[in-house]
């Protein structure tokens, strides 16, 4: 038996996620596993479809196995949801982690993960740092300044960036997993470029504004995102919830807003001033946004306020297995597996305080993303959806 693991969101399930399952498949994978992020995902947006869903398309789709990557790991920036979903993977048994890259070498985002872990790299961020450019380009600066100019210009590429995270989060772990990585075909991450292997913010774009979406996804996963669109349970939308996001804001401190994920260095104190006056999220993020803070970050940022999520929620890594959907070859991986797993809701009460803590985390995220959708769902979602079996 072989496992391949794949860290996804898979919002929606499209053609490339399938290529990526068939090329796990190809280079002698007997099972392929999915850690699938929840109903909130790393860009600080609801998913446009639950992850319930989203589990049963990849299930359609050639994947055997799929469990959660708690919020606080799944709503993070890429080191962070790297460590998360590694640590899921190597819980679950598998031997190869797979992913998507620009580049398509395993090797070189590996030498780079090496280099980005050894002291005379902190060293030159912090010189970078010092020189008031942005923590990006800090990175690449220190990347270069170690390895030339070349194998830096990988760290420009989204995909390659997250597969660098990969290789030091096995590293760190020293997990038992080898690096396969498949050059990411057709379009570009986040892109609005026509293709046969379209980007998925090109379909939720689509699916928002009433647009033709189906092409791009292979026909399984159609049938279940039409499934959920005709119960009003997709696509799932913050603009539902503005005014609501808002409010939470406008009733925290700077001391508060402090505690929340990845705020530092002043970045409290921007959203606290800009939450007094902004009449819209966008107008909030416009406020907020400089150099040194991506829009990416902001939108966490303000989604962890919104949510609950505080700093220190992702540290260490996961500490069960939430398992959302399996076949039945699916199935027979889960008596190898090294965490404790939560498949029905009896399942919590095995688990200790942290790990119980993470779970009413993450269920209060679902009701709240329950408000998100074109017809509001009731609470408790979380347990009541139940696990799919294919």
């Amino acid at each position: 038996m072989h496992i391949a693991a794949i860290v996804a969101e898979y919002d929606p399930f499209h053609s490339g996620h399938a290529y990526l399952v068939q090329q796990a498949r190809s280079h002698g994978a007997t099972h392929v596993a999915a850690v699938l992020s929840g109903n909130f995902l790393q860009r600080g947006a609801p998913a446009c479809f639950s992850k319930w869903t989203r589990a049963r398309q990849a299930l359609a789709c050639g994947v055997d196995l799929v469990v959660e990557l708690p919020l606080p790991w799944a709503m993070a920036g890429a080191e962070t949801f790297a460590r998360g979903g590694v640590a899921l993977a190597a819980a679950l048994g598998a031997q190869t982690l797979c992913f998507g890259s620009e580049c398509g070498d395993a090797a070189a985002l590996d030498g780079l993960a090496q280099a980005l872990l050894s002291p005379a790299f902190s060293q030159a961020v912090r010189a970078a740092l010092a020189g008031g450019i942005p923590f990006a380009a800090a990175r690449e600066q220190a990347a270069a300044s170690l390895l030339g100019a070349q194998q830096a210009r990988l760290l420009e590429a989204p995909n390659n960036i997250l597969g660098v995270e990969y290789a030091k989060a096995v590293r760190l772990q020293k997990a038992p997993l080898s690096l396969k990585t498949v050059r990411r075909a057709g379009a570009g991450h986040d892109s609005d470029a026509e293709s046969a292997f379209p980007s998925a913010a090109r379909i939720r774009r689509a699916l928002q504004s009433g647009a033709p979406w189906q092409a791009g996804m292979p026909q399984q996963s159609v049938r279940e995102a039409q499934r959920a669109l005709s119960q009003g349970l997709a696509p799932a939308s913050l603009s539902h919830m503005e005014r609501a996001v808002l409010a939470k804001l406008r009733t925290m401190t700077p001391e508060e807003m402090a505690r929340l994920p990845d705020v530092r260095e002043g970045l409290e104190n921007r959203l606290y001033a800009a939450s007094r006056t902004a009449g819209s999220l966008e107008d909030l993020y416009a406020r907020v946004k400089t150099k040194r803070y991506s829009h990416a970050r902001i939108r966490r940022a303000v989604l962890s306020a919104f949510l609950g999520v505080e700093a220190g929620r992702a540290q260490g890594t996961p500490p069960y297995l939430r398992v959302l959907g399996f076949t039945k070859a699916g199935r027979a991986l889960l008596g190898a597996c090294r965490l404790p797993l939560v498949v029905r809701a009896s399942d919590r009460g095995k688990l200790g305080a942290r790990a119980q803590a993470l779970l009413a985390l993450e269920s209060t995220a679902t009701d709240l993303w329950a408000l998100c959708l074109p017809q509001p769902a009731p609470a408790g979602l979380d347990f009541s959806m139940g696990v799919a079996a294919v």
